[in-house]
């Protein structure tokens, strides 16, 4: 019994350490827009309170599944624009240049379901 109890406040003691380290909050490489989408993002920014990447959706183009954290959209160029989040759902956005978006984090994959050339800069907001 003693040995179950070690081997549990030695498990909860580094979960514990990783968390208040940040390590529990970092994104894992196969959810980052950036690695999973380099083709269609590029990180212009990256500093311990934001991070900052221009977004190009040509007509047809489809994300891979990804995450943010909560984040600000700030189109360049609109569309339309079909998300797909984690849990299935779907819904359609028409983005207007100038517009300003914030998001709360999400998991999804997105699509340009319209006819122009889709620009934003994605602000992602990192935890103080």
């Amino acid at each position: 019994m003693s040995r179950i109890f070690n081997a549990s406040s030695v498990w909860v003691g580094v979960v514990g350490a990783l968390l208040v380290a940040g390590v529990g909050a970092a994104r894992v490489p196969e959810q980052d827009p950036a690695v999973v989408n380099a083709k269609n993002v590029k990180v212009t920014l990256d500093n311990p309170r934001v991070r900052v990447m221009e977004a190009t959706l040509k007509p047809g183009d489809k994300e891979q599944m990804h995450s943010h954290p909560a984040y600000v959209v700030y189109v360049i160029a609109g569309g339309t624009v079909r998300n797909h989040a984690a849990d299935g759902t779907t819904s359609e956005t028409t983005f207007v240049p100038g517009q300003t978006i914030y998001r709360e984090p999400i998991t999804h994959w997105s699509e340009n379901i319209g006819t122009t050339t889709i620009r934003t800069v994605v602000i992602e907001l990192k935890s103080q």
